[in-house]
């Protein structure tokens, strides 16, 4: 059996792996993400708040606040260069009563603590000057002026195709089974089988951090499962909010928030329910009523009669209260990067530098990778110039051709996505990486001719088109 070398590997390709990734792509290093998923971005990442907070929420001192404030101030220059769509909408925390308005005093004291730039407490004259479509019980609100929104999975999948083309490589549908410590080395077992030699080995597995980290240490921490379900809104109301929207924390999280979304649509969320299953996000009656009360609470102006879709998604509980991001006096090879929760998407790239510093410091060579390659580049048609457009046209005609209605995306967008994709894609991973059948219709138009050109550019019959994950094949699929 043929054993593949590797300097680091990486386990998960979410937006911490991510964010190691590409960070370890700027040294001359033989890099592997191994993710069981069959795309990147499938847990935590694609289902989240899309948040890039300020970080006056994280205790003091912890390395949730260090990490949230040194992040914050990097995903400007990343979103820059990798073409990835970002805001700075700034953030309010309101306050509904007196009780409120001393925790939004606590939370600015806290936040100039660790450092957050840009915070003020607003009067109730100058939160509604700054949002007048919340309800008018409200007494005034923290603001946050670094607060901003992205798209997670679009950003991360950006992460990989950078770190890609800077010679780092991807496995998908590949699960770690087992992992073994021989001498001054880890074999990483893969579904049972295949196995690949690396010298370093990064844990970032996120909900299954704890069960990779106990295949080789002592079982010192656990991970809890978290679901946190939202409802997202049509563009039609993306406009009743400039800012992102959130109420008082409590010690279950930031609580249910209302804010737009970097595309436009608004959305609400989430709640907080401790859970068994580390995969189930299936959403249910009571959790979205709860969400919908709540949201009611910040403004009545939302129409809650015309929901896009519901979605839930699955957050990462440590049990020792703080993120866990380090190495062992008896394993210097082997470093956690677990225990990610929010702020974990602001964190990420923070994360990753220090990573790359404990590899240091634990040996690793790190030899500048001279043709580093920052940029990556995406054609959103409906962006471009009209001269622009019509050039793109001249060159290649299926710019011309709009298949998402709702989203006004392009065959020449979807040809490009499928091009992209990281193994034979699915009608959701197009979906993610150019927005085609995000719309109101939700798919029900395009995704037929997105399975008909997977198929045809593939070379795949129809049936084995998949409409995300694993075993989901479209023809026994709802494609809405």
């Amino acid at each position: 059996m043929a054993v593949f070398m590797y300097d680091i590997v990486i386990i998960g390709a979410g937006i911490v792996g991510g964010s190691i990734f590409r960070e370890l792509s700027k040294y001359n290093l033989k890099i592997l993400a191994v993710e069981k998923e069959n795309d990147v971005a499938m847990g935590a990442t694609k289902a989240n708040s899309a948040i890039i907070h300020a970080g006056f929420d994280p205790p003091h001192g912890s390395l949730m606040a260090k990490y949230n404030v040194a992040g914050n101030k990097m995903y400007k220059e990343l979103c820059e260069e990798l073409d990835v769509p970002y805001e700075n909408n700034g953030a309010l925390v309101v306050a509904f009563d007196d009780k409120d308005l001393k925790t939004i005093e606590s939370l600015f004291i806290n936040g100039k603590k660790n450092g957050v730039p840009g915070l003020s407490i607003l009067s109730k004259e100058e939160t509604f000057n700054k949002e007048p479509n919340l309800n008018k019980n409200i007494l005034g609100a923290l603001y946050a002026k670094s607060s901003s929104i992205i798209c997670p999975f679009q950003y991360t999948i950006a992460l990989f195709e950078n770190g890609i083309v800077n010679g780092g490589e991807l496995l998908l549908n590949k699960e770690v089974t087992n992992i073994k410590k021989i001498e001054n080395k880890f074999l990483v077992e893969i579904n049972h089988r295949h196995s690949l030699e690396t010298k370093f080995l990064i844990n970032a597995a996120g909900v299954y951090a704890d069960r990779i980290h106990n295949m080789i240490l002592p079982n010192n921490f656990s991970i809890k499962p978290r679901m946190g379900e939202y409802i997202l809104f049509n563009k039609n109301q993306g406009n009743l909010f400039k800012s992102t929207i959130f109420q008082c924390p409590s010690e279950r999280g930031k609580g249910v928030l209302v804010s737009k979304t970097i595309h436009g649509n608004l959305f609400i969320g989430p709640d907080a329910v401790d859970i068994e299953e580390k995969d189930n996000t299936s959403t249910n009656k009571k959790g979205l009523k709860y969400i919908i009360n709540m949201a009611q609470k910040t403004s009545t102006k939302i129409n809650f009669k015309e929901p896009l879709k519901n979605y839930a998604g699955i957050r990462s509980v440590p049990s020792t209260d703080d993120f866990i991001i380090k190495n062992y006096d008896n394993l210097k090879n082997f470093v956690d990067v677990s225990g990610i929760k929010s702020p974990g998407l602001t964190c990420a790239p923070a994360i990753a530098k220090d990573v790359v510093e404990i590899l240091k410091e634990a040996g690793l060579n790190l030899k500048e990778n001279k043709k580093f390659y920052p940029l990556r580049k995406q054609t959103r048609f409906f962006e471009l110039s009209e001269k622009e457009k019509n050039a793109l046209i001249k060159k290649d005609c299926s710019f011309g051709k709009i298949i998402c209605s709702c989203e006004k995306i392009t065959e020449g967008e979807i040809l490009d996505a499928i091009k992209r994709s990281f193994t034979t894609p699915t009608v959701c991973g197009i979906k993610r990486r150019c927005r085609a059948g995000m719309g109101k219709c939700q798919g029900n138009f395009c995704a037929p001719i997105i399975v008909d050109l997977i198929s045809k550019k593939c070379k795949i019959p129809k049936n084995l088109v998949l409409l995300d994950s694993k075993n989901s094949n479209i023809l026994g699929e709802s494609i809405g």
